[in-house]
């Protein structure tokens, strides 16, 4: 399979709002990608239409090689990973249990574990958390976790399941520095592992190196999509944003800069 995420003119219509506009859009094989946009730019529209939750009003979609209107969407949910800090809301389940149990659950879908668990689930559960460097966790409650080593949890409950696709929707939204740097740099192993990466950030910084393309959304448009170091640019960023914005590349991230003595578009 070497087309991972198609799309083809998609609109969503919500009422007599145009959501999504004419939105053409392709993932390849080993490419990982980073979705920018202001709040309200169709962002997390096109993570629920991407992830089998909404379906598109017109166009085609086809996700991991199935076709929407000709596949089982909740299937083909459990292929797809999710990780944002709107999980922070399920906390008091999380809070009561230990975290190898936390990324055990990732294997349902379920908050807490209602089934029966195989002793090979244990075992994968820990070298998830081995490959993401929290074996020294192992035992401990989830709720005596710092942020980051939380959200490092939830990547690898999200993990449990093997899916093909990882969305990772404002996963550092919330964390100080240190947490976020550390939780980024878990994403190395991620990718390593062959599962793509689709990344919604409003910091372009968080773009890691890994991140191999960019996604720029305006007012349900896209504004423009390609090779990281092509799209992540001034104008386009300053379009994408509706401000003078200049990029300045450190360590092969990029960081933004606002020009302040330019009026707001």
């Amino acid at each position: 399979m070497k087309e991972i995420v198609s799309f083809r003119d998609v609109m969503l219509r919500r009422g007599d709002r145009e959501i999504l506009h004419g939105i053409n859009w392709s993932i390849q094989k080993n490419e990982h990608w980073g979705i920018l946009g202001l709040n309200g730019s169709g962002k997390t529209s096109l993570l629920n239409i991407m992830s089998g939750f909404h379906f598109p009003s017109s166009g085609e979609v086809s996700v991991l090689g199935n076709l929407f209107g000709k596949t089982n969407l909740p299937k083909l949910r459990k292929e797809i990973g999710f990780v944002s800090s709107s999980l922070d809301r399920f906390a008091e389940y999380f809070n009561k249990e230990k975290i190898e149990r936390v990324v055990v659950s990732g294997k349902f879908a379920s908050f807490g574990i209602y089934e029966q668990v195989e002793k090979e689930d244990w075992k994968k559960a820990h070298l998830l958390l081995e490959s993401l460097h929290l074996s020294y966790l192992i035992g401990k409650p989830y709720q005596l976790l710092s942020e980051g080593e939380k959200r490092r949890v939830l990547i690898a409950r999200a993990l449990m399941s093997d899916p093909k696709m990882l969305v990772l929707d404002e996963p550092c939204s919330g964390l100080d520095i240190l947490s976020r740097e550390q939780f980024l740099q878990s994403l190395n192993d991620v990718m390593g592992n062959g599962c793509h990466i689709v990344y919604v950030t409003h910091h372009i910084e968080e773009l890691v190196p890994g991140i191999s393309h960019v996604l720029l959304l305006k007012e349900g448009k896209v504004v423009a999509g390609g090779p990281k170091e092509e799209v992540v640019s001034d104008n386009l960023l300053s379009e994408t944003y509706r401000i003078a914005v200049k990029v300045q590349w450190r360590g092969a991230r990029p960081w933004l800069v606002v020009n302040r003595s330019e009026a707001l578009k």
